[in-house]
């Protein structure tokens, strides 16, 4: 009997312009996230715990970012004399540079969304012949054992199943693709950001996809001179319209961090008493690349509450309901509330970061401010310093 031949496809081009300064000079799923991962060690991880082990990694925006941390999948036990991971470049796929009847070129440019970016690189994937293809996206952090999914897949006998889940609380439902499904999971009807959303049900940007089906649709939409560039745009209500795409309600935590927001209230959600993703589950670990560190110094005199510092940092100040990146430093008589701290930020005495976010190797110095206890949570963004900046003494980072 044939074994089934699954090919992931992680979708790490965006540039992930709503982060703001935290992209500037990464890819979006180099991004840390919790002190030590990055964005992307979740879909590797997942993979990794699903015995997946053809996985491919589609690039573009700072892609050097985001190749030192995959280490030629090292940490997922991805690399492989056979399968395993596969980084692709923007694909400048055959043809002679012409505009094809979708008016997109075959040749040079990059991929105008993640529809298109598959598309870019039919030719492979027809070469390597799968049977499905899980699309998947570098920005979102949740756990999912995939095998769950392709076995839903094949009872549905679907062309197309999504996963989805509620919209996290807070969040604005307009920001994602909407979806209808009947009780059974069939799904009925699908919305790509609308401004007036039909409900909370939202697509969790997991796809599991038939691949002859999926190959001909994206064929079918640039010959018919269709909008071949987001999933939401014509790919995905082409299989609802024809019936045969199902859900998968995932229930366990979702969340986009595409956003500045979402960005910091998905670290806040760590800090709950009762968290809803425990990234130290020895059943389901999340995997990252980094360098050995020795553990956290606390020095006489620093409080420390509700919080989580990495190896590598050194606390003499405050730090209440904040997390902490390797290497750190908070000098006594410093004071740190409920704010994100990236690898090497450091924060002098006297200064205050409250519901912040301090990039790399930044520097507060003594006396600045960013932030402050009388922001919102974070209507508008997080005062952000951004990597390797100075906030002088003196000086105030309010939210942009």
């Amino acid at each position: 009997m044939k074994r089934e031949r699954i090919l992931v496809l992680i979708l790490a081009g965006g540039e992930g312009g709503r982060l703001g300064p935290l992209t500037q000079k990464r890819a979006k799923p180099a991004v840390s996230f919790g002190g030590t991962l990055r964005l992307i060690d979740f879909s590797l991880s997942n993979c990794l715990h699903s015995e997946l082990t053809n996985v491919w990694v589609i690039e573009q925006y700072q892609l050097h970012s985001l190749n030192d941390h995959l280490a030629n999948g090292r940490p997922w036990d991805l690399d492989r004399t056979y399968g395993g991971l596969q980084v692709l470049p923007p694909s400048v796929e055959g043809g002679d540079g012409k505009s094809g009847k979708s008016g997109q070129k075959e040749q040079g440019g990059f991929a105008e969304g993640n529809a298109d970016a598959i598309y870019r690189h039919r030719r492979l994937i027809r070469e390597f012949g799968p049977d499905l293809i899980l699309v998947l996206s570098a920005d979102h952090v949740y756990k999912l054992d995939y095998r769950d999914l392709v076995e839903r897949h094949h009872a549905c006998g679907a062309e197309l199943t999504l996963v989805t889940t509620n919209v996290p609380h807070g969040d604005d439902p307009s920001r994602y693709g909407v979806v209808q499904a009947d009780d059974d999971g069939h799904v009925t009807g699908f919305a790509y950001k609308p401004k007036h959303p039909k409900g909370t049900r939202i697509t969790a940007e997991i796809f599991l996809y038939d691949a002859k089906r999926l190959l001909e649709t994206l064929d079918e939409i640039a010959a018919d001179g269709g909008k071949l560039q987001d999933y939401g745009d014509e790919l995905l209500p082409r299989f609802v319209k024809a019936g045969k795409a199902w859900e998968l309600p995932l229930p366990s935590y979702w969340r986009d961090v595409g956003t500045i927001e979402s960005y910091w209230q998905a670290h806040m959600d760590l800090l709950a008493d009762k968290a809803e993703l425990a990234l130290d589950d020895p059943a389901w670990p999340i995997l990252t690349y980094g360098a050995q560190r020795l553990p956290a110094h606390v020095l006489g005199g620093a409080r420390i509450e509700e919080s989580l510092l990495s190896p590598g940092c050194t606390v003499a100040g405050t730090v209440r309901r904040s997390i902490l990146a390797p290497d750190v430093f908070v000098a006594a008589g410093a004071l740190v509330e409920d704010s994100v701290l990236l690898h090497g930020a450091r924060i002098e005495g006297g200064a205050r970061v409250q519901k912040g976010i301090v990039d790399e190797k930044a520097v507060v110095s003594e006396g600045a401010r960013v932030g402050g206890p009388e922001e919102p949570t974070v209507i508008g963004g997080s005062a952000i310093v951004a990597a390797g900046a100075t906030v002088k003494a003196g000086n105030h980072v309010k939210p942009a």
